[in-house]
């Protein structure tokens, strides 16, 4: 692990959940991000007993750049 990614596993996760507005706020049943020192942390509303990931800034921003491209769309389809 290199030095970014292990300052923000020591980052402190006392920011605010932010779910998606799809959610409509009545479901916990979605994934929800914080913003932590040096990037964002990602969690599981089902499994607030489970680590989060946490992800660099410009690690996010290829993932979102890559669902906007429809890079992963097979992976919801039947």
């Amino acid at each position: 692990m290199n030095r970014d990614k292990e300052q923000l596993y020591t980052a402190s996760l006392d920011g605010e959940w932010v779910k998606s507005s799809f959610s409509n706020g009545s479901s916990d049943n979605c994934v929800q991000l914080m913003v932590i020192d040096g990037g964002v942390a990602v969690g599981d509303s089902k499994r607030p007993d489970l680590a989060p990931l946490r992800y660099t800034r410009s690690e996010l921003a290829v993932f979102v750049t890559a669902v906007r491209a429809g890079e992963f769309d097979h992976l919801t389809q039947r």
